[in-house]
């Protein structure tokens, strides 16, 4: 009986738990230096179950490929932040240093190492799947000389399974 008990309570802790995520978005990057291309940009990002839960934040890590249609690639893993309030609002934050490519020599950011910032306003449908609209900024917090960044607004899809 004991052995039933412990196996439903786990079984429900896991459903209640919030899943990990695929994250697709869509939507334009506007580069800082005046002779650099801005460019349509699209990204994919993964987002793990949260290793911390408290009754309207939780955080997680994750990682993230966003690329341009200038060929522009960056590659980032790092940590996300969710603020739940209203109901199905959430707002979500992240930080992912990582690699960056350009791939117009114009779109240099002054080096190979960026950091992602980004800051989400969202949805939760009632499927679970999520909406939202974020803004990320990519820059090499002065780690080079050159440090002209990119600033990007996209629309995304978060599915969960």
């Amino acid at each position: 009986m004991k052995k039933t008990v412990i196996t439903v309570a786990m079984l429900l802790a896991a459903q209640t738990a919030q899943a990990q995520s695929l994250v697709f978005g869509a939507g334009y990057s506007d580069f800082s230096d005046s002779a650099a291309e801005d460019e349509a940009v699209f990204s994919l990002e993964y987002q793990h179950r949260p290793f911390h839960e408290a009754k309207r934040f939780s955080a997680t890590w994750g990682g993230a490929l966003t690329v341009d249609t200038a060929s522009n690639i960056h590659v980032g893993i790092g940590l996300i932040g969710f603020y739940t309030f209203a109901d199905r609002w959430f707002v979500e934050g992240s930080v992912m240093p990582g690699y960056f490519s350009e791939g117009d020599d114009q779109n240099d950011l002054g080096g190979e190492f960026q950091i992602r910032s980004l800051l989400g306003l969202g949805y939760t449908l009632e499927s679970g799947n999520k909406v939202s609209f974020a803004i990320t900024h990519k820059s090499n917090a002065s780690t080079n000389s050159d440090n002209p960044g990119v600033n990007s607004a996209l629309l995304r899809y978060h599915y969960q399974f």
